[in-house]
């Protein structure tokens, strides 16, 4: 059997295996993180291969998280600023994972079909919170994901060992800093009210 053959059948016995202990001992379904880079440990032997994919999913958990997020300021926020804001990281980041998606295929990398639990966490907590608090924690919790975005597109930019996903990372960053730039802006607006 050659190695591809092997590491199909072994993704196929992981997905197999997921989906067959799924309904068991709780309800509770895997955190579809932990699943994509559960698929992409299995695919990827190399370490470089697996760190770009590692990438690639927390890019992609990073989008959707965003979207979900910027979804609920537009409804909630009762101020311009952070309404608009939201608004931009609706359109940026579902403009970004559609771009994600078509390149992670490419590379044959398993990304999150769905919200993250630490995604649905954050959104939790932002629905949670009392009106009078929303503006300013929503404008906190986008200027420390981008921060923490930067981070990771600035290493993927420089270490990724696959031309596209650095090239994709490269692109990105300019995006990325202006999203922190206008979620500090926004963050000094909601401080000042």
């Amino acid at each position: 059997m050659n190695h591809s053959t092997s590491v199909a059948l072994a993704a196929a016995s992981a997905v197999l295996l997921i989906i067959g202990t799924s309904g068991c001992a709780d309800s509770k379904q895997q955190d579809t993180k932990e699943v994509a880079e559960e698929l992409n440990a299995l695919k990827f032997e190399d370490n470089g291969r697996e760190n770009d994919a590692k990438f690639l999913v927390e890019a992609a958990e990073l989008s959707r998280e965003e979207i979900s997020l910027g979804n609920l300021a537009q409804k909630r926020s009762k101020v311009r600023h952070v309404r608009n804001l939201g608004n931009e990281m609706v359109t940026e980041h579902t403009i970004s994972l559609a771009a994600l998606t078509v390149l992670a295929t490419a590379k044959s990398v398993s990304l999150p079909t769905a919200q993250t639990d630490d995604s649905r966490d954050a959104f939790r907590k932002l629905s949670d919170i009392a009106s009078s608090s929303f503006d300013k924690e929503y404008a906190d919790m986008t200027v420390a994901e981008h921060t923490n975005a930067i981070t990771v597109f600035e290493k993927a930019a420089s270490e990724s060992k696959d031309a596209e996903i650095k090239a994709w990372a490269t692109a990105a960053l300019p995006t990325m800093r202006r999203h922190l730039e206008h979620s500090l802006e926004c963050q000094k607006m909601c401080e000042g009210k």
